[in-house]
């Protein structure tokens, strides 16, 4: 049998679509053998790697609120408004502190450099650190300062990190792209809005890209149906669970076949 390797995308809010997805290939019986992950996409990656159910990490989901993740810290001298302290202590207790050689499933994440402008790949150390790295969305958080790096959300470089996964040792490599295309919108109004609709429009563009260029790289590209759901609510979804969950059992027979060869 092949081994599986899974690239778990960028995608906020809608990246709960990767939880049904995995509780999908759990039940037909699909395991990966590797996974990588980018933002959200490593924040559950790493979870499951670690050995969490995708039905522990749903119900954490559905209980989550954003006073348990938003800790505001107005300064002018300060690249983000929010602290990572909340985050920080509940993903400690979650993933008790381990380090990537820690992991049952061998785990990967990217995250982005802004003094050499440049990804970064985290395979050793500290997982939390990783992973809120990988998370620190621009303006949004503070960056995570590591190594002499400041380092923020690896979605800006790399929304589905499928190389990575591929260079761990994947024959088949699955691509789970939760964001998609960029669909048109209403007129955009509001500074805030203006700059995350062109940050989405770029994204997309270079994220189309790096899908052509993949090319047999990938064996499978898949991006559920999730609608118009925003990436940028903290408020738990279930169409978001249950689109991942249809994705993933609908691709089963595929991902099965891929592995035979």
């Amino acid at each position: 049998m092949k081994k599986l390797g899974l690239a778990l995308g960028a995608g906020g809010a809608r990246g709960v679509a990767h939880i049904g997805f995995l509780q999908a290939l759990d039940e037909e019986g699909i395991r990966p053998d590797f996974i990588s992950g980018s933002s959200m996409g490593s924040i559950v990656g790493a979870c499951y790697a670690k050995g969490m159910t995708p039905e522990q990490m749903r119900e954490i989901c559905r209980q989550l609120k954003a006073g348990d993740i938003v800790n505001v810290g107005l300064s002018l001298t300060k690249p983000g408004l929010m602290k990572w302290t909340k985050v920080r202590k509940m993903m400690s207790e979650y993933l008790e502190n381990c380090e990537f050689s820690d992991l049952p499933i061998p785990f990967c994440c990217v995250a982005v450099d802004v003094k050499k402008a440049k990804l970064v790949t985290f395979r050793e150390g500290s997982v939390v650190d990783a992973i809120l790295a990988s998370s620190s969305i621009p303006t949004v958080f503070r960056p995570v300062e590591k190594d002499g790096m400041q380092l923020v959300d690896g979605g800006v470089l790399c929304r589905v990190p499928a190389p990575q996964v591929k260079e761990m040792g994947a024959d088949v490599v699955v691509a789970v792209d939760v964001l998609g295309a960029c669909e048109e919108s209403e007129e955009v109004s509001g500074l805030l809005s203006m700059i995350m609709r062109v940050y989405d429009i770029m994204d997309a563009d270079r994220t189309a890209r790096d899908k052509r260029d993949y090319g047999k790289m990938v064996d499978l590209w898949l991006e559920p149906d999730l609608g118009e759901a925003s990436q940028y609510r903290v408020k738990y979804r279930e169409e978001a669970y249950d689109a991942g969950y249809k994705c993933g059992k609908e691709n089963a027979k595929k991902i099965r076949a891929l592995l035979r060869g």
